[in-house]
């Protein structure tokens, strides 16, 4: 990894941290995007120096890569993928609770209470992606059709003027 010796600072159990630029070329996004994406609190560094210097694990390589992934697999927009990012912490919040051996079994239902409406709002994300994108492609689908319809019409052999006055029997 080039400028590795620079672009990195200490130890954890990720393995080494890494600067905002060697962080940024990784994962294959701007610096810019990274602290954008920090700045709407979709991924926190998991350290910074004490000069206030940016540090990233592998975790938080994965998570922008699961940001681009939502980004491009789905189409969602940055709003769009706070939501599902959320909802992820948060079924893995609920999901250590859950098998926590000092979890009641009214708390585990809870939980999984929980858990379903956390489900529920991720699904309605994706499925108001997904209507958007059916009526994109009905849209394209008319579109195709009615560009068809043109195209079959300038294919058929001019109809001479009856007199009507009109320019596509006319000679000029």
């Amino acid at each position: 990894m080039a400028g590795r010796s620079a672009a990195t600072s200490g130890d954890d159990s990720q393995g080494q941290l890494l600067g905002i630029g060697a962080a940024a070329e990784m994962a294959g996004v701007s610096q810019r995007a990274l602290r954008y994406y920090q700045q709407l609190g979709l991924i926190t560094p998991c350290a910074c120096t004490p000069g206030g210097l940016r540090r990233y694990s592998q975790d938080d390589l994965a998570r922008v890569g699961r940001i681009r992934q939502l980004q491009q697999l789905l189409g969602l927009n940055l709003d769009e993928i706070a939501v599902v990012l959320r909802g992820e912490d948060r079924m893995a919040e609920i999901r250590l609770a859950y098998y926590d051996e000092g979890t009641s079994r009214a708390e585990r239902r809870a939980l999984l209470c929980e858990s379903l409406e956390v489900q529920q709002v991720l699904r309605a994300t994706v499925e108001t992606k997904r209507q958007g994108i059916e009526g994109f492609l009905a849209d394209l689908d008319a579109r195709i059709g009615k560009t068809r319809a043109f195209l079959d019409q300038s294919d058929a052999p001019a109809v001479p003027d009856s007199g009507g006055g009109g320019a596509r029997g006319r000679q000029s």
